[in-house]
């Protein structure tokens, strides 16, 4: 994982998890940083004797026993900086492209999806298992909340899963596969498909989501996890887009009240 942070972008990551770092606490800022900072400290040598390397070392500034906390992410390694970064709520747009923009299409209008997506953002490098099975929700509920709209013919009758969610949407969007369009339009509605089947598939069958015994195989590496979120993200994004297209929002018009003036 950590070759495959570049230095440029390590250094774009120092910035921004260094202002998220001062803006995180209210008070006693340099104690607060210096103690946060240390929770990711850990040796990665002992000779047995008390002597002991760790992955990186609190630089001070000069003179002074405050961090310097610039110089101290230096001193990080990528994907240690990276967890960091994730755990803050940095965005980390050039290693997991969609994924901004899609938090900014859930804010408003979909929270539960909103708060179930961060939880599994969060996830990605500690429990690779447990940030697809969450994507996969965040996504089951974007499809939900979608399918409450009164235009919406279609409705759920509770228990279906994701796969059988997004057939629901697709024939309401008119995107069904089988249904008679042109090819181009068929392989959006193909592909958006599969790859919500192969999400759905992934966190029924490679997580811990469903009982699971000591023979299966279970996704542990961080990548696999990368790939999913940053997919459930780039589905979501283009699903909420559509739907705004299709159904957009009816704007409600203010009764004329000048009548019943009292002049």
């Amino acid at each position: 994982m950590n070759d495959l942070i570049s230095p440029k972008y390590q250094m774009k990551l120092v910035n921004d998890v260094e202002q998220a770092l001062w803006n995180e606490f209210s008070e006693a800022k340099y104690t607060n940083v210096r103690h946060y900072i240390e929770k990711w400290k850990h040796p990665i040598y002992s000779d047995g004797y008390g002597n002991e390397e760790y992955n990186f070392y609190i630089v001070t500034q000069p003179n002074s026993s405050n961090i310097d906390l610039k110089a101290t992410l230096h001193q990080i390694d990528g994907e240690t900086l990276l967890k960091i970064a994730i755990d803050l709520g940095v965005d980390t747009p050039d290693f997991i492209p969609s994924i901004p923009t899609f938090k900014n299409a859930l804010k408003s209008e979909y929270i539960t999806a909103y708060d179930t997506f961060v939880k599994a953002y969060k996830q990605i490098e500690t429990d690779p298992s447990l940030a697809i099975g969450l994507a996969n929700s965040a996504l089951e509920s974007i499809v939900k909340e979608i399918l409450k709209d009164d235009r919406i013919n279609s409705k759920t009758k509770g228990g279906e899963t994701l796969y059988e969610l997004s057939k629901i949407i697709l024939k309401e969007f008119s995107l069904f596969p089988d249904s008679v369009l042109p090819k181009e339009i068929k392989t959006i509605g193909s592909s958006f498909l599969s790859a919500n089947q192969s999400i759905e598939g992934l966190r029924s069958e490679k997580t811990n989501f469903h009982g699971k015994t000591t023979e299966d195989y279970l996704i542990t590496e961080p990548l696999y996890a990368y790939f999913v979120v940053n997919s459930v993200s780039t589905v979501g994004t283009f699903l909420i887009s559509f739907y705004k297209t299709k159904y957009p929002k009816q704007k409600v018009e203010k009764e004329d009240e000048s009548d019943n003036l009292p002049f």
